[in-house]
């Protein structure tokens, strides 16, 4: 049995790094995100539900939102599963917190830098040769130059992270090692065993929850599964169509050659009563 909650699972994901109790868990992980000039010293949490000002726009609920006391906004957000327009949402989503400055009376512009940092549980590069496990990005001119630096988007894709315990070599690398492994450790890693991962450690002990917390956890988790065997199984199909047609193509090829049904099927995988249906369509 786990010992640790799944940190990609709703609760797991806010029990970590949602509560005001833990937020010095989020402002050291956020810190190796961010540049040296937007370090976090503190920060609040905000509500994370939140609505535009036409009622038929969609509402936007953040899994967290806070403000640093040095006022940078930050959106922070688990992403189970890939879904379509993603880069999309997340420009959307940014766009809360740059409107929700707007001040009354006279106002010159001027905003506070906004942060959206999503850890996702999966990759949205299409090109293989092309994926990178963090994506950093702010507006840019024609020429690379920066344009705008006050909004900024860190994209984690958690499985192209492969580093394992020895090659972890940044208080950044042990964190995305923490929450890659979290549900699957049953002791504290030599290489984590300090004040703060104690503390993540502690807080992510399935033994402390309450009743309804680990019913909540458990409905949760039960949730996470489900999903992940749906995914797994579309793509699993996709594959399966995919290998068929392409199997199918190289057998219709094959019949103008003078190999048997028998042979034919043996290159492609197909039966030979398969393969006789083709010769006669």
């Amino acid at each position: 049995m786990a010992k640790y909650i799944n940190p990609y699972t709703d609760f797991g994901f806010k029990k970590l790094f949602g509560e005001e109790g833990n937020k010095d868990l989020l402002i050291d992980f956020l810190n190796q995100l961010l540049p040296t000039r937007h370090q976090i010293a503190d920060l609040n949490f905000h509500n994370t539900e939140h609505l535009a000002d036409v009622p038929a726009e969609r509402k936007a609920i953040f899994d967290i939102f806070c403000t640093a006391t040095s006022g940078e906004k930050f959106i922070v957000e688990m992403q189970k599963a890939k879904i379509k327009y993603f880069k999309d949402r997340s420009l959307f989503y940014s766009t809360f917190p740059i409107r929700n400055q707007a001040q009354k009376g006279d106002w010159d512009f001027k905003l506070a830098p906004v942060y959206l940092v999503a850890i996702l549980d999966f990759a949205y590069d299409e090109a293989e040769d092309k994926r990178k496990f963090m994506r950093e990005m702010t507006l840019k001119d024609q020429d690379g130059e920066v344009f705008f630096d006050k909004l900024q988007f860190r994209f984690l894709q958690m499985p192209l992270f492969k580093k394992q315990e020895n090659e972890l070599q940044t208080k950044f690398d042990k964190w995305c090692y923490f929450l890659k492994n979290l549900s699957n450790f049953d002791h504290i890693p030599a290489i984590l065993n300090e004040p703060i991962f104690q503390k993540a450690f502690e807080t992510s002990r399935l033994a402390n929850l309450t009743p309804e917390q680990r019913s909540a956890y458990d409905e949760n988790l039960m949730h996470y599964w489900g999903m992940k065997s749906a995914i797994d199984t579309a793509v699993d199909e996709a594959v399966g169509t995919a290998l068929q047609e392409r199997n199918v193509e190289i057998a219709k090829s094959l019949l103008k050659t003078l190999l048997s049904n028998a042979e034919i099927a043996k290159h492609t995988g197909l039966t030979a009563q398969q393969i006789e249906m083709l010769r006669k369509a």
